[in-house]
């Protein structure tokens, strides 16, 4: 495809990635890169490569790397892999939890966890000083949510206390791991990622909706300072634990993302209609005391949500910062996918 540009706009660059999660699911751990088979296919990265990638989200996990700690960690997995990536002119924006909760000695809600990461992070930069763009930890909001409210992940919460824990936790690492990132390299950029979904609804869903349109902003908000007292959620994050000094924290140590990336998935756009009894068991929910069904908006409207673009500009408006979509996927044929 040929696109005319002026001197002033800059050309559009083609990231990749791959699906590298390594999730913990009570004492059992679950490496996507081993099921994909990436983890043992140095060639991959030469197709990637063909591709005409210039940039890709790539793994050096602390899950896999330093599973009992940075002094026994084994770099060969990332001493093999991120110098061929720089050869072939592509690069790395370098993540270190990806829907994680760390090795076994500590978890998302342990408040070790920052400091344990960075000492992490810092042992990363020393070693590859060049890599430019790190992801510290991948969709913090989302991980927090599965983590801590739905209880799918480790450490398996179910109530508003432990995703606001969880929260903190992994915002309060990812500061502290770009500052020991930059220690090493000063010009290191975070590109934080986080899902970039809307939530739709009956008329009568309208609180619950608007509420969780509001908690999706809530890790790009503390990394960029902007929670107080004049927040929108402050209320709801002081009464679901967390501390007025830890909130104020952030404001007194900001980390702003360099780059927004935004995780869009079609089916992350969400339906709640105030008549469970129409969608199957599977989608009915109570939240906040109000039944009613959860189901993905492309399943349950006739007509098409506007998509991508107006949230891209949402983010635009509460930001004001660079954008890049770090996912986008959908689990379908090939078709259904191109579209």
């Amino acid at each position: 495809m040929n696109i005319q540009t002026d001197a002033s706009t800059p050309d559009l660059a083609l990231w990749g990635g791959l699906e590298c999660t390594v999730n913990r699911v009570r004492d059992n751990y679950f490496s996507q890169m081993d099921r994909n088979g990436h983890a043992g296919r140095l060639q991959d990265i030469e197709r990637f490569a063909s591709l005409g990638v210039k940039a890709i989200r790539y793994p050096v996990l602390w899950e896999r790397t330093a599973p009992d700690g940075v002094d026994k960690a084994d770099w060969s997995w990332p001493d093999e892999r991120l110098p061929v990536l720089r050869q072939l002119g592509i690069n790395p924006i370098v993540g270190l939890v990806h829907h994680g909760s760390g090795p076994r000695h500590t978890s998302l809600v342990d408040p070790a966890f920052p400091e344990l990461l960075a000492d992490y992070a810092g042992a990363v930069a020393a070693r590859y000083p060049w890599v430019e763009y790190y992801t510290p930890v991948n969709e913090i909001c989302t991980t927090a949510r599965f983590s801590g409210l739905a209880g799918v992940w480790y450490p398996h919460g179910g109530d508003e206390a432990t995703f606001i824990r969880a929260l903190l936790v992994q915002c309060r690492a990812t500061v502290l791991s770009m500052r020991a990132i930059r220690a090493v390299n000063p010009e290191a950029k975070l590109v934080q990622t986080d899902d970039l979904s809307k939530t739709y609804g009956t008329p009568e869903m309208e609180e619950i909706s608007g509420f969780f349109n509001e908690r999706r902003w809530l890790a790009w908000d503390l990394l960029c300072g902007m929670v107080d007292e004049n927040h929108q959620l402050w209320t709801y994050l002081r009464e679901s634990g967390a501390g007025e000094q830890e909130l104020r924290w952030f404001r007194e140590n900001p980390c702003p993302p360099d780059v927004i990336g935004v995780n869009y998935y079609i089916t992350s756009e969400r339906w709640l209609d105030h008549r469970p009894e129409r969608y199957p068991e599977t989608h009915r929910h109570v939240f906040r005391g109000v039944p009613h069904a959860d189901i993905e908006a492309p399943r349950a409207l006739a007509t098409p949500t506007p998509g991508i673009a107006p949230l891209l500009m949402e983010t635009w408006e509460r930001y004001g910062l660079p954008i890049a979509v770090t996912e986008a996927h959908i689990d379908a044929n090939r078709e259904d996918q191109m579209r």
